[in-house]
C-alpha cells in the first residue's frame, strides 16, 4: 500500500472554489483502478486548511494518478488558490480499518 497525506492551505476567499475543483478531482481519482482510497478533509477550526488521504495499491499507481487528465486539471485550477506550496508526506500502513 502506498499512502500519501497532502496538506493544502487555501486563500480564504477561494475556499469554496477549491472545494469544488477538489471534489471533482477526488471523484475521478476514486475511479482509478489503482486507487484504494481518496479522502478530502477540511480542518474544523481553520476552514482554509485541507488534508487529503490518498491510498494507492502501489507507488506506480500513485505515479499514474499524477499523469491523469483530472489531476493535471486540478493542479491548474487549485494551485493558484493556495497560500503556500502544498506538502506531501508518505506513510506505511501499520493497522488499517477494513469493513
Amino acid at each position: 500500500m502506498y499512502i500519501i497525506l497532502v496538506h493544502s492551505h487555501i486563500q480564504p476567499q477561494h475556499v469554496e472554489r477549491f472545494r469544488e475543483v477538489t471534489l471533482r478531482n477526488a471523484e475521478a481519482s476514486r475511479g482509478e483502478s489503482g486507487c484504494v482510497r481518496f479522502d478530502v478533509l477540511q480542518q474544523a477550526d481553520d476552514p482554509t486548511r485541507f488534508t487529503f488521504i490518498e491510498m494507492f495499491k502501489s507507488e506506480a499507481d500513485a505515479l499514474a494518478h499524477r499523469e491523469t487528465p483530472h489531476f493535471k486539471k486540478w493542479l491548474e485550477e487549485a494551485v493558484p488558490l493556495m497560500v503556500e506550496e502544498r506538502t506531501r508526506v508518505l506513510y506505511r500502513a501499520v493497522s488499517l480499518t477494513e469493513k
